[in-house]
């Protein structure tokens, strides 16, 4: 991969260069090759190269010195660092493989997962990954939580506040049957798996 492919561009060009120019579409075509470069992303550590390279450039791009007629050139740069800036960001955050196939147009596409327990029980592990902030660090409210995890179960949106709030009426000493279930056959489990592997000693 060329790392420097960024600032062999007609935009990087055109801001080095005396001249008339036309910024507009040589800034177009820079941020549609930034893109390319971070969607054909087959090498993410040489792309996050690139990227820094080209920050670089654009940071310490001498615009205060440029003649008065070229003074639009310092806005085009200012953008395409906010731009690069962007990207890089967006590089850095895990990005979430879809779980429906691709090849299907219809909205009523089916899940590749089903949920098979009871409606409630779901309710409650939405609201226990909720409360424990394990999905992006917290910062996706509820409202938002519980519809994504319904589709990626395959089930219809339900109310989960009403769900909640029967949860919330149980007379036990716990009222969160499911999770405790879920805990106790997690631990089940791992005490037969080290079981078998004294056995197997």
């Amino acid at each position: 991969m060329n790392y420097f492919l960024l600032a062999e561009t007609e935009f990087f060009r055109l801001i080095n260069e005396a001249g008339d120019c036309n910024m507009e579409t040589a800034y177009t075509a820079f941020a549609t090759q930034v893109i390319e470069l971070c969607n054909g992303n087959l090498d993410a550590n040489r792309t996050i190269i690139a990227l820094a390279y080209i920050e670089i450039e654009l940071q310490h791009h001498p615009v205060r010195n440029l003649s008065e007629e070229r003074k639009e050139i310092a806005a085009y740069v200012s953008k395409a660092l906010s731009f690069v800036r962007k990207m890089q960001k967006f590089l850095a955050t895990p990005q979430v493989p879809p779980l429906i196939s691709a090849n299907s147009t219809t909205e009523n596409n089916t899940s590749i997962l089903q949920w098979t327990g009871n409606a409630i029980d779901l309710v409650e592990l939405i609201y226990g990954i909720d409360e424990m902030g394990c999905v992006n660090n917290g910062n996706m409210p509820l409202k938002q939580l519980a519809p994504l995890l319904y589709k990626i179960f395959g089930i219809e949106s339900k109310d989960c506040y009403r769900f909640y709030t029967d949860i919330k009426r149980r007379k036990n000493e716990s009222r969160t049957y499911f999770l405790d279930r879920m805990q106790e056959k997690l631990n089940e489990r791992m005490l037969r798996d080290e079981e078998m592997e004294r056995m197997r000693r």
